[in-house]
C-alpha cells in the first residue's frame, strides 16, 4: 500500500477535500442516490473509498457526460476523475490502470444486409453516436470507411439511429440491450468492437497522486472492493471487474 503523505494530500487534495468528477451520463457506475440525493453507485463509492483512506471530506463534482469530465481537467475543476481512459484524454489526464469495464457494440435495424461486423465498416455506412463517448474515440480512431453520426446524449443518439434510418447504432451493451426492445426485430451483435476500460485520473504532472491511484486501484482488484460494488449495485453482468 501507498505511504499516505502529507505530499501525497498535497497533491490529491490540496483544499482538505478531494473533489471527484463523476460522468452521471453512465448508468451502470451512477446507478442510485443517497438520501440526501447525492450521486450514488460504483463510480462515487470508489471515490469516496478514496477519500477515507486518505482522511479527507469528498466532494463529487457531476457532469452530464464524459467528455465534460475530461474537459474538466484543463480547468482544475477536480482532483481525481472517473472516466475511461482515451489516448485523447491521456494528453492531460494520467490514468490508473482500469478498475472495470463494459462492452461496446452495434444495434442493427430490422431488414439489414450487414449480418456481421465486418460488414459495419464500409462505404455508406452511417452509425449513430453519442458524442465524445470513449466509444465514440475509439471509433473515431478505428473506422476505415463508415461515417458516424453524433448525437449529445444516449436516448438522442438512438432517436437519431431511428429516425434517420441509419444502417448502425454504436452504444454499450446493457444500454442497448434496453434500446433493442424499443426497435423489434432489430439485431444485437454478440461480439464487441471494443471495451471501455474505466479508470481513475488526475491531472498529468502529479506524480505522487498517479502513483497512488494506480496503487489503490491494483488493490481494490485484488481485495475485492470493486466486485463487492458491483454486486451491490445490481449491475453483475453488466460491469466486470476489469483483467
Amino acid at each position: 500500500m501507498t505511504l499516505i503523505t502529507e505530499a501525497l494530500k498535497n497533491e490529491l487534495a490540496p483544499n482538505g477535500k478531494l473533489r471527484a468528477g463523476i460522468n452521471m451520463s453512465n448508468f451502470l457506475l451512477v446507478s442510485d442516490s443517497t438520501p440526501e440525493g447525492h450521486a450514488d453507485g460504483v463510480s462515487p463509492r470508489i471515490a469516496q473509498a478514496i477519500a477515507d483512506e486518505l482522511g479527507v471530506e469528498l466532494v463529487l463534482v457531476p457532469y452530464k457526460g464524459p467528455g465534460e469530465v475530461a474537459d474538466g481537467a484543463q480547468s482544475n475543476e477536480w482532483d481525481i476523475a472517473n472516466i475511461a481512459a482515451e489516448a485523447e484524454r491521456a494528453r492531460f489526464i494520467s490514468f490508473s490502470p482500469a478498475y472495470c469495464e463494459i462492452q461496446a457494440t452495434y444495434l442493427i435495424p430490422p431488414n439489414s444486409p450487414i449480418t456481421v461486423m465486418a460488414d459495419v465498416d464500409k462505404p455508406g455506412v452511417r452509425i449513430a453516436v453519442k458524442d465524445r463517448a470513449a466509444y465514440d474515440l475509439w471509433l473515431k480512431e478505428n473506422l476505415k470507411h463508415a461515417t458516424l453520426e453524433r448525437a449529445p446524449s444516449l436516448d438522442d443518439s438512438f432517436t437519431l439511429f431511428k429516425d434517420s434510418n441509419l444502417e448502425a447504432l454504436a452504444g454499450l451493451r446493457p444500454k442497448l440491450l434496453e434500446q433493442q426492445s424499443l426497435m423489434p426485430g432489430s439485431t444485437l451483435f454478440d461480439e464487441s468492437f471494443t471495451a471501455v476500460q474505466q479508470s481513475i485520473g488526475c491531472q498529468t504532472g502529479k506524480a505522487l497522486a498517479s502513483a497512488y491511484l494506480r496503487d489503490f486501484v491494483q488493490r481494490s482488484k485484488h481485495n475485492g472492493l470493486i466486485l463487492s460494488l458491483i454486486e451491490q449495485f445490481g449491475v453483475v453482468g453488466r460491469l466486470s471487474v476489469a483483467p
